[in-house]
Formats: C-alpha cells, structure tokens, sequence
C-alpha cells in the first residue's frame, strides 16, 4: 500500500515537459518490457483515441488520449511493486527514474493498465488505476486469465487543459520518431516495431520503423569524418558523440541539434541559433539518386553521452547544467549545442558554404553601395552571427555595435594609458591607440561625405519637374537645406546642409530659418546667419557678419513683375535694416550686436531666365558673374554684398566643392 501525495507530486513537475512526454514514456516503458521478455518480435501498438468533435476545417477530430500495448513481459509482481513505488530504482540501469508515470496525470485525467503476466507458472490478468490520491494504483483486479501471450495496455486519456495541437497520424508519427530516433538507430539494441493508428479503425497501422532504413525512407542517416567531440568539466574531459540525420518532407520542421539522455530526446534548439545558414530547408542536388531528388529536408543532430545522461532532470524534460556559462558543472547547454552545430554544418558541407557566400555578397553590395563609410570596418567584422538573408537594417545595426565596441576599447586603452605611470612601451601603445582613432575618425568622415552625396543626388531630383510639369515649390527645396520654422536652438549640428550654400555656415553660432528672430510679429527670411568666424571664436561682437538668403520656387519669375510685393532683393535689404536698427533680438533674448561696420551677406536663390537676368542687370544694377548664373552687387550704405545665384549654380558650386570626396571614395 502506497501514501503518497500525488496531487503535490505532479503539481511540482517542473517545466520542460509537453503533451509527447507521458506518451514517449508509455512507448520506452514498452519497449523494455520486451526488451525483459527477451522477444525477438515484440510490438507496441499506439492508439489515437479522439474526442467525437470533427473540426469543421480539416475533418479531423481532435486528440483526447493513446492506448499503447505491447507484447511485453507484463505487469507481474515485481513490475507492479515497481510502479507502486515513487523513485524506484528498478530500471536505473536502463536510466530510470522510477518518475515517468506521474506525467501522465499531468496531462491526462485518467491513466488505466490491463496486464497478462505470468506468475507461478500460469497466466494471470491484472487490472488498475493510477491514483490522484493518496494511493498510486486503486481498484486493482487480479485474477486467471485464459491468454497465452503476456504484454500490457495502458490508457491515458482525458486531455486536459494543454491540448494535442497535431490530429494528423502522419504529423503525430513524425514528432514520436524525432524523440524516439535513438532507439530506432540504435545497432546494439535492435528496436521492436512499433505502430500507430486510430483506435477502432480499420485502416492499416503506420509503421515507425519504416521512416528508417529503407528505400524512399524518410529519415536517412548522414556520414561523418569526425562525430566525437570533449569538453572540459572542471579539469574533467567529458565524451560526447553526434549522429547527424536527413529529414525529408520536413514540413515546418526546423533544422535542429538535440540533447539525448538514455536514448532519449530530452532538449532540442534550432540550428540557426548557431549557423543562421540552418534556418532554410535544404533540397537534395541534381547528384542524389533519383529516389531523393528535389526532395526537401532538414537537418537533426542527436547528441550521446555519459554527461548527459547523469545530468538529465527527473522529469527528463531538462537538464540540471545552465544553459549558458556552467561554473559548477563546467559544461553547458550551450558549449555543447555549438559543438553539435559545428559537425552538423560539416556534415552539410557546399549547401551551408554557398549560403555564406551569398550572404557575404548581400553584406559588400550594401556596404559598397549604401554604407562605403564601412568599408574598412566591414573588412574586420564577423559576420557569422547574421540571419542567413540579412536585411540593411540588420547589416547596419550589426556594424554600429562593432563600431561601439570599437570606440569604447579605444576609451578604455586611453584611460589606462592617462592612468599607467610607467613608461615601459609607452610609445607602442600610443602608436596602437592612435592607429585605432584613425581609423574611427575615417569611417566616420566617409560616412559624413556619403551622406552629402545622398543630399545631393535628393536636391537634384527635387529641381527636377514632376510629370505635369511642375516643379516643387521653394519650402520644399528649402527644407533639404534647412527645415522651415526652426533655429539653432532647436537643431543639431548635423541636422541643416548649409554646406550647401558655403562651407563656412557650419561653423555658425546662431541661425533661424523661416522664423521671425523675436517672438512678436515681424519679417523673416528664409535663413539668416549669424556666422562665427572659423579662426575667431569670440562671443557675439559687432565685427562678426550676418548673412541672409531668401529662396524662391524653381522657375518662379513673378517676383521679377513691376507691380510685385515679392522682391527677394528688397526683402533683404529691409531685413537688414531692421537688424541695423535693433529691432530683433535672439530666442534667448540676446541683443544682436552690429555697428555702422558690421558687415552683411545676402543671397537669393532663384531660377534666372532672361527675365530675371535683364531684371536685376537693368533695374537693380546687378554685376553677372563670370559663368553667367549668378549676379553680384554691393550696398555700401549698409555693409551688405548681395549675390542672387541659380538654383543650378547652388548645385553646381556643391557638387564641385565635395567632387574630390566622392572621387576618393569611389562614390562619383
């Protein structure tokens, strides 16, 4: 009689069990009753008991629980003894834990054996259930039986809450093969066949057995040059072999490497966690016999060993090692997986090659056409770890946090070198740093020249006029140079392309663009510049110049018009009296400093077709320049040197100025 808390018990499963474990566990416990019978022609026959309910999709009705039989010894005595006791030890030698039949009821409601064993000569009939109880086997029957043949059936059934998401037997078959493959392959202990089918169907069974083997087999066994791996345990070698198998017609199977304990598939990962070329189905080459041609699988590698088997968890769902970094046992997860992962992608060979190979195309394609600023950090990154088709977004990412790790090296090699007294190869590591600074500054220039080709090649395009002819108006070009509305205050160095108009406007202290400079009411021009100059670097002093621009719509004229109120050239020249006058101050209410020498530059920037041209030559006393696309005049009375410039000549000049970059970089 047993007392124990069975509730509490199957409470405490831990995780890493699922709804194929109490079902696996039915299957080996079947095996070894065959194994014990010494049967060179044992069966287990596994039954789908479904729950009536015929899904309206696929016609099928879910699963509700299995019967699995056998031929085996049967429950006599000592195996009844055996399962009345928690923990017992009575298969430790085939790697029992006398534990497996408590997660039956985790999954299912109700757990009941019928047995013919013979006991004293003469065979008996054993009938049972497993208890929730106190009891684990209640309303026990015994008595003579008229069979001649011993085995057991065990019924699980009574699905609980965690359902079967699988109906097919096909499906069903497949995943029962994976966890069980070991036994199947196993040369030493040949395996009884087993068979799955629908209870009360008349259908043919489907063997297990035949997924291996046998011409068109579904599961083929891959050779290996080298299967056998060690690990360090804490000054401990430990052994570990792998076996790597084909298998086709994968559906949504993965690639996977698992961990085996005692022929038993406890874990599995996806391969691609380690060699993202894993994470594709495979296709059998035009080489392969005509049996398997085009034929499409996946990849598995079981792994052995004494390591495993001693370290898997009671409810075999697991392992007691960590699965990352294992200071007390010395080996993970992890470590071990890899390993498997390595002999897996050996066993693959010219497949997993060739995916790499692409995949590195795909990695210089961007870095040469989208990313040349990479290109010498490409050259030193490992790129292993990316998804077998890597997007931009994913390439990119990966360099920045190479280049992060970079820089934060070469921060933590300073700090040591600013913090070390001693002088002993002082000049190496200097050298080593410097080196390292060089190269960040470079790809950080390249990307900074890359990125004035991009602008370039946008304002280009934003010149150009659209399909019905119409070209965008002077906000939207203006916006490629500076966003409208905003100030200095509100944008970062980066985030204007003033360079556009002069290299020297980067340097500026203070700019607002389409914004009055104080909050009330007042004119405004496109830009207006406040420039530091680049070899000064005083505060706001008087002597500093002030430059103005004003845009207006490519092919835009009307401003040119007699009775116009949009005459760019007035519009400058007002603005800069009202500065002269005092009229404005900053968004930090600072005073602008000028005097009666303060000089001011004022640029229009507008498209010059004749009328433009004979405008500002015939009544604006304007001087042309000598390539015809722009015109230049000074105002003595207020300081001011007023250009008004093509919109071609503002790309021109900007694309002539950075040509040299682009040539260098090979980016024309």
């Amino acid at each position: 009689m047993s007392n124990v808390n069975i509730r509490r018990v199957i409470e405490n499963i831990r995780s890493g069990t699922n709804i194929y474990t109490p079902l696996v566990e039915l299957v080996v416990n079947a095996i070894q009753a065959i194994d014990d019978k010494k049967s060179d022609k044992g069966l287990v026959d596994i039954q789908i008991i479904r729950d009536g309910q015929e899904d309206m999709v696929d016609r099928l009705q879910a699963v509700d629980g299995f019967i699995v039989s056998d031929n085996g010894i049967g429950f006599n005595q000592r195996n009844r003894v055996s399962f009345d006791t928690l923990f017992t030890d009575q298969k430790l030698a085939d790697g029992g834990k006398g534990f497996g039949r408590f997660t039956c009821l985790k999954y299912f409601e109700r757990m009941h054996v019928r047995s013919v064993f013979v006991e004293g000569g003469a065979f008996h009939e054993r009938k049972f259930k497993m208890g929730t109880d106190k009891e684990i086997i209640i309303d026990e029957e015994v008595k003579p039986s008229t069979e001649s043949h011993t085995g057991a059936e065990i019924e699980i059934s009574g699905i609980r809450s965690v359902k079967v998401s699988e109906k097919g037997i096909d499906v069903i078959s497949r995943i029962l093969v994976e966890r069980l493959l070991p036994y199947f392959v196993d040369a030493e202990k040949p395996c009884p066949r087993v068979v799955i089918r629908d209870a009360n169907s008349t259908a043919l069974p489907v063997s297990l057995n035949d997924y291996l083997g046998k011409e068109n087999s579904q599961i083929i066994e891959m050779p290996i040059k080298e299967g056998n791996f060690t690990l360090n345990a804490n000054g401990d070698q430990k052994a570990f072999s792998v076996r790597v198998f084909k298998f086709y017609s994968p559906r949504t199977t993965q690639s996977k490497v698992s961990l085996v304990a005692h022929r038993r598939e406890v874990t599995d990962v996806a391969l691609k966690n380690y060699v993202p070329e894993f994470a594709e189905e495979f296709c059998e080459p035009d080489s392969a016999p005509e049996a398997v041609k085009g034929r499409n699988f996946v990849i598995k590698a079981y792994v052995f060993g004494d390591y495993l088997n001693d370290n898997v968890s009671l409810e075999r769902g697991e392992f007691r090692f960590q699965t990352d970094t294992d200071l007390l046992n010395g080996i993970s997860q992890t470590q071990i997986e890899e390993k498997a992962a390595e002999i897996a992608q050996a066993a693959i060979g010219a497949e997993i090659a060739e995916r790499k190979q692409r995949k590195q195309a795909r990695i210089e394609d961007y870095v040469t056409n989208q990313a040349p600023w990479h290109r010498r950090l490409s050259a030193e990154v490992d790129f292993s770890s990316l998804p077998m088709r890597p997007s931009a977004n994913d390439i990119e990412l990966h360099l920045q946090r190479k280049k992060f790790e970079k820089e934060t090296d070469t921060r933590i090699r300073v700090a040591a070198i600013l913090s070390d007294d001693q002088q002993a190869d002082l000049e190496q590591r200097i050298a080593e740093v410097m080196s390292s600074i060089s190269d960040t500054s470079r790809n950080d220039l390249i990307h900074y020249v890359s990125m004035r080709k991009c602008v370039l090649d946008l304002f280009s395009k934003a010149l150009d006029a659209d399909d019905d002819g119409k070209h965008k108006s002077e906000g939207e070009v203006h916006d490629i140079i500076m966003q409208r509305k905003k100030d200095s205050d509100e944008l970062d160095f980066e985030a204007h392309n003033l360079w556009m108009l002069d290299e020297r406007l980067n340097f500026s202290e203070f700019i607002s663009s389409e914004k009055p400079i104080n909050k009330g009411n007042g004119d405004r021009t496109d830009i207006t510049i406040y420039n530091k100059r680049v070899a000064f670097r005083g505060e706001n002093v008087a002597s500093n110049p002030i430059t103005i621009f004003e845009f207006k719509k490519p092919q835009r004229t009307d401003f040119a018009n007699p009775s116009s109120k949009d005459d760019p050239v007035a519009q400058v020249i007002r603005y800069v009296n009202q500065i002269r006058d005092g009229k404005f101050k900053t968004p930090k209410n600072r005073d602008i400093l000028v005097n009666e020498n303060t000089p001011f530059y004022g640029y229009i920037v507008c498209d010059t077709p004749k009328k433009v041209a004979d405008w500002l030559e015939l009544e604006k006393d304007f001087k042309p320049m000598p390539d015809g696309l722009g015109w230049f005049y000074w105002h003595s009375k207020i300081n001011l040197y007023l250009e008004v410039i093509s919109w071609t000549k503002l790309l021109r000049d900007a694309e002539m100025r950075n040509r040299i970059f682009f040539k260098t970089l090979g980016i024309e």
